[in-house]
């Protein structure tokens, strides 16, 4: 009687742990990494016929073109390994990259606004709104995986689950952040003053 008390009583505890949990948290954060990473790279196997669309504009600004293409070589140089989810270091670099890369296509998308036969092109307009569908892919990715990593670090944060997390190493997940936070926290100042 004793020793089904104790079989029970076991199967109780370990059951509470949140080791289960835990694994099937661990899957689908890196399901949802998975799916971020495959929009970045949705996004920067786009970049080669944007550039090579605007290209065929004469007068375009050559900064702004080699700006694209260095953030692009920059972003796909960074090797992205499970580990990555678990180095805040390595995750922040790659983070900062594939913000260099956005910021670097939304200044050519508006720099291409002064140039009325590339926005004629059909060429760069199917490209153009195939980087509008991308980045909005990229957008739902991070949301999800925002979500995933969440899940995973309330439960390796909460009681009696953190027992489990300190038994077996499991640490927290970086997210994602935003990049010029200071910047948007910052009220604009609007002065209808000025003319």
């Amino acid at each position: 009687m004793t020793r089904w008390f104790l079989i029970l009583l076991s199967a109780a505890a370990l059951s509470g742990c949140g080791y289960n949990d835990f694994q099937r948290l661990d899957e689908q954060t890196t399901s949802a990494w998975s799916e971020v990473l495959n929009q970045y790279q949705r996004r920067a196997d786009l970049v080669p016929n944007i550039v090579a669309t605007v290209k065929g504009e004469a007068a375009f600004e050559q900064e702004t073109l080699t700006k694209v293409v260095e953030a692009r070589a920059k972003a796909t140089s960074i090797q992205v390994t499970p580990e990555t989810l678990n180095n805040p270091q390595a995750f922040q670099k790659f983070q900062a990259a594939q913000g260099e890369l956005g910021s670097a296509l939304s200044r050519l998308m508006v720099v291409s606004e002064r140039y009325p036969s590339l926005r004629a092109n059909e060429g760069f307009k199917d490209l153009r709104v195939q980087l509008e569908g991308t980045e909005n892919r990229v957008t739902v990715a991070r949301n999800r995986y925002i979500q995933a990593v969440q899940a995973y670090n309330v439960l390796a944060r909460s009681f009696p689950s953190n027992l489990t997390a300190m038994v077996f190493s499991y640490q927290p997940k970086p997210s994602f952040s935003v990049q010029n936070e200071a910047a948007i926290s910052t009220s604009p100042v609007v002065d209808f003053n000025k003319k």
